[in-house]
């Protein structure tokens, strides 16, 4: 039996319920794991639609055999698809990949517990608190607690039978006051254990309660006139009040909270995710998701949420998310605020995923500048479908102000960076009036017509300021110069940021965070900058000659003096006497200062 009469066998024996389908290659290996609603439905669109992108059509050929697992709901195929992808890591799914083991912080499960970071998670008793996505913030919370509570760092074991044997010693920690000797029984376990019961409430966020503990035995201390006691909970107290101000980053009143935030960019996703508790910061966590087949921001949300969770322990009941989302966690509240705390919550996240996302850009760029450049012509010849990387693309542009003095600029990138030094503007010689498609016309055709005569090399790209009416002016150009076909050539209108090709009626549409886009922006900024530039000095100068002309005497010569001095027909007029004289003469200067001020 044929590969596809047996994949087409497999497909209409699928049920219709809600589960997990495992795609495997002709050598056994999994290509895909993938959920449903329905399973029927789902994998029957993959072998149906013409549509796919070009990774999930090779997928959908890579195909040799299907397994499916029937579960009870939605939610149970989403956490089982979550664990499959994590144990066998398919080559077409997204992944979340960290090369790093994120730090804890642990209570040792032992007599008069010591308190440390670790990497290392071992199934011993003892309480880990974390991971941590952010070390400063580790240990600004251990430098807290040390601050707060003289606990001891030694590794010997304070067992009751070594300590009452009088095996130990005080060392050098408690005669500088960072430890209270448990070793020698200056400490008891019961105060000791106060100390860790305050730390396990800390660390799990429930800074409150032990604000209010704290404050509580201060107040009773002082009515008993124990002020030393007194003042030594109050330094403890300001520490407390300090950390909870500097880590409150919302209203307390909002309990405990998970962020997660969701940006899909051409190549990748972006996700943030934020524990929040008691209106502060818990833990941070900003990684990058690179696309592998057709997923949408909802499925990577529904991949990362019950990762992220189960790995930095969150029991969050309400998910602020900046997503729809169609699927159901039992016991959680989905939430996508528009406005108030919640909301800034979100925007806050949504910043971090955008600083992370710069920060990644610039590494790279300060790594490997040719390799950044390099993606961004790959990107632009992918949009752009063309042969080549396009190192060399030229934009044109047209100016001119109610039909007079219309100019024309050239714009060049070389390596997608501005070469000024090869910028070219043209004054329209041939076409009367406002006619911008004749007029590019004649600039596209000097412009190539000179490249060809003097034996220079052609642009990779042109690019045209305009719709289909300049790009078609410009593609005849290019035609009668028996270029046409030897120079890819595109219009960008600017209401749609519509791209068109020649002979073809359907414009694309690049995505807006396009790093190709926002190339092709900066050229046609550029390009109308230039024009203008050199439009506005055109009409100026005129402006100039025109009322230069009515004075006797005043020819091309001094007129040419004039403009290299004072560069504009504003600053002539408000030059004194004898500034225009030193340029011109003093009869001449006369004739000049006399003529501009009775106007």
């Amino acid at each position: 039996m044929s590969t596809k009469s047996s994949l087409d066998l497999q497909i209409k024996a699928l049920p219709d319920l809600p589960g997990v389908y495992q795609y495997y290659d002709a050598a056994g290996k999994i290509l895909y794991v993938g959920k449903a609603k329905n399973l029927k439905k789902r994998v029957s669109s993959y072998f149906n639609k013409n549509d796919h992108n070009g990774k999930t059509r090779i997928l959908v050929a890579k195909i040799a055999r299907i397994e499916h697992i029937v579960v009870d709901s939605e939610l149970d195929a989403l956490l089982l698809e979550n664990n499959l992808i994590k144990k066998y890591q398919p080559r077409y799914n997204i992944l979340l990949k960290d090369d790093k083991t994120y730090p804890w912080i642990v209570v040792k499960s032992e007599a008069f517990p010591r308190i440390f970071s670790t990497r290392r998670v071992i199934k011993d008793g003892s309480a880990y608190y974390g991971p941590f996505s952010s070390g400063r913030v580790m240990h600004a919370l251990l430098d807290l607690l040390s601050r707060l509570y003289p606990l001891r760092s030694c590794q010997l074991d304070l067992s009751e039978e070594k300590v009452n044997r009088g095996t130990y010693k005080v060392c050098l920690e408690y005669h500088i006051g960072n430890c209270k000797g448990p070793c020698e029984k200056k400490q008891s376990p019961v105060e000791y254990d106060m100390y860790i019961k305050d730390i396990h409430e800390i660390l799990k966020g429930n800074l409150s309660s032990v604000i209010q503990r704290v404050r509580t035995l201060m107040e009773d201390a002082a009515a008993v006139y124990r002020f030393e006691e007194a003042q030594e909970l109050k330094e403890k107290l300001d520490l407390l009040e300090n950390y909870r101000s500097k880590s409150t980053i919302v209203n307390p009143n909002l309990g405990i909270l998970d962020v997660f935030t969701v940006l899909e960019e051409v190549d990748a996703f972006y996700i943030n995710y934020m524990l929040v508790k008691d209106g502060a910061l818990m833990h941070v966590y900003t990684n990058m998701v690179n696309k592998k087949l057709e997923e949408t921001p909802e499925d990577v949300l529904g991949f990362v949420l019950p990762e992220l969770r189960d790995r930095f322990n969150s029991q969050a009941k309400d998910v602020l998310v900046n997503v729809k989302t169609s699927f159901e966690f039992e016991g959680i509240k989905f939430n996508l605020p528009q406005r108030g705390d919640k909301k800034a919550l979100l925007d806050l996240s949504v910043r971090m995923i955008k600083n992370y996302r710069l920060d990644q850009l610039k590494q790279q760029k300060i790594k490997d500048p040719e390799a950044h450049q390099n993606r961004i012509l790959e990107t632009i010849q992918k949009d752009f479908r063309l042969k080549t990387l396009p190192r060399h693309i030229e934009c044109f542009d047209n100016s001119n102000f109610q039909g007079t003095n219309a100019v024309s600029a050239c714009v060049v990138f070389k390596d997608g960076k501005p070469s000024k030094k090869d910028y070219r503007h043209f004054d329209i010689k041939t076409v009367e009036g406002p006619d911008d498609f004749a007029s590019m016309r004649e600039v596209v055709s000097r412009r190539y017509k000179r490249l060809v005569d003097e034996n220079q090399p052609l642009p990779d790209l042109v690019v045209i300021d305009g719709g289909k009416g300049q790009l078609s002016a410009s593609v005849e150009a290019l035609q009668s110069l028996g270029l046409r076909g030897k120079i890819p050539i595109v219009g960008i209108a600017k209401r749609l940021e519509e791209i068109f090709f020649p002979e073809d009626t359907i414009p694309l549409y690049l995505d807006k965070r396009s790093e190709s886009l926002k190339v092709i922006q900066h050229m046609r900024n550029e390009a109308h900058r230039f024009g203008i530039t050199h439009h506005r000095n055109k009409r100026s100068k005129n402006a100039l000659t025109s009322e230069l002309n009515e004075i006797q005497g005043v020819g091309p010569k001094t007129f040419e003096m004039l403009m290299k001095q004072f560069k504009s027909m504003k600053r002539l007029k408000e030059a004194s006497l004898e500034s225009i004289q030193s340029v011109v003469g003093d009869a001449k200067g006369l004739l000049i200062f006399e003529g501009l001020n009775t106007k």
